[in-house]
């Protein structure tokens, strides 16, 4: 028996039934019990457990055909609705240690006319508290506000989101919570998209437990994250005045960014906020006492500046100041770190020690392109670290495993991690995304080895002076480019990365298993929402205007609905006609969507990385237009190696012309797609790549080696 199996609620009862009584006997009693459950005010809180261990003794005797002749009987003479339906589980032929198990999570047993005093008496169940079935209606949870709190807590973290508010609430209906049943309860509203409740219970969180810096935190981020970027300034404004050392709240008030800009106009004024409210801060921020730089530490630990990016402007000098910050914060704490590193010696084999750390090598879009790197590493020329600092290992984890000389798994544990890597003497350390985890921008505020680098898994300079190098691609980067980064930029052939081809399988579902309409010509705008800006909203509309048929999948635009309702009302649509809004949860639903879709429809000024490689193996044509950074060059570079280029549109007039095309003309979407599929071994497991990127480490090594020499 596995009791995660058993749906157990708060209020557990328990019954042995004598099942070698007379039927009707038996029957009847069974009957009065249920009867007295379905019409308990607390029924869905209240599961009955019967033990059948002995029915083999009558075998013409089905307890379930009993039991579901009882319930059927019930709802037909009261007109009941199945909802009502009690929960009841029977239990048959349990041992000693699976009793053990089960009855810590058993209220009451419930007295019988007819029991089983043999069964009672080996299941261990006598003391356990005796009531008799006129006493049920008497039973209230009031008494098991506990277990409705745990209970709670196991369906949250089960997924079971409408089952544990139903619990969380109804405990609070008798007392008040703690701050974590405040903080749970939220997330399962938020997770259920109900986003206006979900600021309430935080709101009443705070009401009770006013300085409870974690309520404050959560509500400023659930209303940043839901397209309230005003409202979480003010919950962070006053959070700072209530918790005025709590530094975190000095950074949300002063750099908090909207996930998504509902105008261009909007895009503007954050921008001069920003960079009005950074100087602030920079100003403001104290580091004299080790209170300070504990506080200050503790702030950057939780915050990152990861929207600043997707304002489609070169962000180097914000960056490079919010970075020079943070640098400083570190600084003060951990002043033993950001000195100088001389490069070591190479040892008897003659090997450069490489490293890689990251909280993301698992299944993660901003580090699964590294397995390339590792995989086909030359293990003669060069030993690899991996410093794992998150605690979501899958199999993916295993592949970073696999291709390590040495695996660090050091999770959330920032000084010990610190320690490992210097321990390690490492020649070279390379952050695969800086700007994603707030514990990582700080580690790659030290320094930690003679070399530090960054790579596009965060396709952003970091603006740290501990990073020496920025990794690239050549076919990503504008002319300009240098002067994007804080770094030296470094362009490595091609796409730079050797990206293992995605495994999609063969589709096995339909467009009726999404609801999709078998005769539109479906257009796949799966980006997150933050990529879609508000003056290019436009396009969607034209497109719709031109091909009636289409409809838009957004897996996860949520966000841009009302600003995609203005766009195609302005030229009299309903975007409701055309826009859907599914929320894909797993792999293999995303992958069929992508074989269902007839047309990929890249974002401007910051193409689609893994879904564009990913649409790419399902044979999905890709429009896109090339942007001004190399963030907006991703599904441009891969369709350039394919040496499939007629879907890359130069300017907005023309990517809505082959979105068009597309979508009307089937004939060449379908020579577009074969031509994909030819080419693939063009552009996926790149070696090329990795023999200029291990060049470059090797060069750079004997450069810092040889001044070395000089200087000694």
């Amino acid at each position: 028996m596995d009791l995660t199996t058993l749906n157990l609620k708060p209020l557990n009862l328990l019954i042995f039934p004598d099942w070698n009584q007379p039927e009707e006997s038996l029957y009847l009693e069974l009957e009065l019990i249920i009867r007295n459950l379905v019409s308990h005010p607390d029924r869905d809180f209240i599961t009955l457990v019967i033990d059948s261990s002995e029915t083999i003794k009558k075998t013409d005797l089905d307890p379930s055909l009993i039991i579901s002749a009882i319930v059927l009987s019930l709802f037909m003479e009261e007109d009941l609705d199945t909802s009502c339906e009690p929960e009841i589980i029977l239990l048959e032929n349990l041992n000693q240690s699976q009793w053990l198990e089960l009855l810590p999570h058993i209220q009451y047993r419930i007295r019988l006319n007819a029991e089983n005093h043999q069964a009672i008496a080996d299941s261990g169940t006598e003391k356990i508290p005796v009531v008799e079935v006129k006493q049920l209606s008497e039973l209230t949870l009031d008494s098991q506000a506990l277990g409705l709190r745990e209970f709670g807590n196991q369906l949250y973290r089960q997924g079971r989101y409408e089952a544990a508010i139903q619990h969380y609430q109804r405990f609070l209906v008798s007392q008040t919570g703690d701050i974590e049943l405040y903080c749970s309860l939220s997330e399962c509203l938020r997770n259920l998209n109900r986003i206006e409740d979900a600021i309430a219970i935080l709101e009443q969180g705070i009401r009770h437990y006013s300085t409870a810096g974690k309520l404050h935190f959560q509500l400023i981020k659930v209303c940043q994250q839901n397209g309230r970027t005003q409202q979480a300034i003010a919950s962070a404004e006053t959070a700072t005045q209530l918790l005025p050392n709590e530094y975190v709240f000095q950074l949300l008030k002063h750099l908090t960014l909207p996930v998504v800009y509902d105008t261009f106009d909007e895009i503007q004024f954050y921008k001069e906020r920003f960079f009005r409210e950074l100087e602030k801060l920079i100003h403001k921020t104290s580091l004299k006492t080790p209170q300070d730089k504990v506080n200050a530490f503790l702030g950057f630990s939780s915050i990152t500046n990861f929207y600043l990016a997707y304002q489609a402007r070169n962000v180097v000098e914000d960056q490079s100041k919010y970075a020079n910050l943070v640098h400083q914060v570190m600084a003060a704490n951990y002043p033993q770190w950001v000195q100088p590193r001389a490069m070591p010696q190479l040892l008897e084999n003659g090997k450069i020690r490489v490293g890689y750390i990251s909280s993301y090598l698992h299944s993660y879009s901003g580090t699964f392109w590294l397995t390339g790197w590792l995989r086909y590493a030359d293990t003669k020329q060069f030993e690899i670290y991996c410093y794992y600092t998150g605690n979501e290992p899958d199999p993916v984890t295993e592949k970073f495993r696999e291709y390590s000389t040495e695996f660090r798994h050091i999770p959330q544990k920032l000084e010990a991690v610190c320690q490992q890597i210097i321990d390690d003497k490492l020649h070279i350390l390379v952050f695969p995304e800086i700007g994603m985890d707030a514990p990582t921008i700080q580690i790659a505020a030290l320094r930690l080895a003679p070399v530090q680098c960054s790579a596009w898994g965060h396709p952003v300079t970091s603006g740290l002076p501990t990073i020496d190098y920025f990794i690239s691609s050549e076919l990503m980067e504008p002319e300009n480019a240098r002067s994007h980064y804080s770094e030296t930029l470094i362009k490595l052939p091609n796409i730079g990365v050797a990206y293992p081809k995605p495994i999609v399988g063969e589709l096995t579902q339909s467009r009726s298993d999404f609801d999709l309409r078998e005769d539109a010509v479906i257009y796949l705008c799966c980006q997150a929402p933050f990529k879609y800006l508000p003056q290019y909203d436009f396009i969607l509309a034209q497109i719709a205007l031109r091909v009636p048929q289409s409809q838009f999948i957004f897996p996860r635009g949520e966000l841009l609905r009302p600003r995609l309702k203005r766009a195609f009302a302005a030229v009299n649509l309903d975007s409701e006609d055309y826009c859907l809004f599914r929320r894909i949860v797993t792999r293999q639903d995303y992958i069929a969507i992508n074989f269902l879709s007839d047309v990929f429809l890249d974002t401007f000024t910051w193409s689609g990385g893994n879904t564009s490689l990913e649409a790419i193996a399902c044979n999905l044509p890709i429009v896109t237009c090339p942007g001004e950074f190399m963030r907006g060059l991703h599904a441009c570079s891969f369709l350039k190696m394919l040496g499939v280029t007629d879907t890359i549109a130069q300017n907005e007039a023309e990517y809505i012309e082959i979105a068009v095309k597309l979508g009307k003309d089937s004939q060449w979407r379908r020579d577009v797609a074969e031509r994909m599929s030819q080419r693939q071994d063009n552009l996926f497991d790149d070696r090329v790549c990795v023999t200029a990127l291990e060049a470059f480490y090797q060069e750079v090594v004997r450069e810092r080696l040889k001044q070395l020499t000089v200087d000694s």
